[in-house]
């Protein structure tokens, strides 16, 4: 894929795989530019500095949510694009994972959020892989001319069980299993 201004959206169901996906790229990409051994059967990259928004926490000793503590790290990672420039910088890109961007706000804070900090991240020349449940965003592909990429990883409900391939499929999700586990941890839907 480019590194430099384009973005793969992932979407899909809970337990879909999207965030393992996730670390187990950036993990590769490490492992390789390291020289080491990766798991693919074949990989090629250019060299590229690798940044990632996944897990945030609060810190108390900060008065830091876990929210705030996610803002901190997305600044960190658009001064890293800014500062990387565009192909002619000679810096190198910047590779980001973002797993559930503005998770810890109101859906209509996290979606017009989550869309504008794509939109300046690709305007930055940023490039990078975003997991997400907001299916709103999909809508972005097109829109954006060729630098947004929908990718999906669904599950399949047969007799009350989920199936899942983990395997990645172009465009949006269309599945859904939150009900289904929510009423098999007794909450009634």
């Amino acid at each position: 894929m480019d590194t430099r201004g384009h973005i793969k959206l992932i979407t899909g169901s809970n337990m879909a795989g999207k965030s393992t996906f996730l670390r187990t790229v950036g993990l590769n990409i490490v492992l390789a530019q390291a020289g080491a051994p990766v798991c693919a059967s074949a990989f090629s990259l250019t060299p590229m500095r690798v940044f990632t928004s996944m897990r945030t926490q609060d810190d108390l000793s900060e008065s830091t949510s876990s929210f705030y503590a996610e803002l901190k790290r997305l600044k960190l990672i658009i001064e890293a694009v800014k500062q990387a420039g565009g192909d002619q910088s000679g810096s190198l890109p910047v590779f980001f994972l973002l797993d559930e961007i503005l998770k810890g706000t109101n859906s209509v804070d996290r979606h017009t959020g989550s869309a504008a900090l794509i939109r300046q991240l690709i305007r930055l020349q940023g490039g990078g892989l975003i997991a997400t449940h907001d299916l709103e965003l999909g809508r972005m592909e097109a829109e954006s001319g060729g630098t947004v990429e929908n990718l999906c990883m669904e599950v399949e409900i047969r007799d009350g069980k989920l199936f899942f391939d983990y395997t990645l499929k172009p465009g949006v999700s269309k599945s859904f299993n939150a009900t289904l586990l929510m009423r098999q941890m007794g909450i009634e839907v």
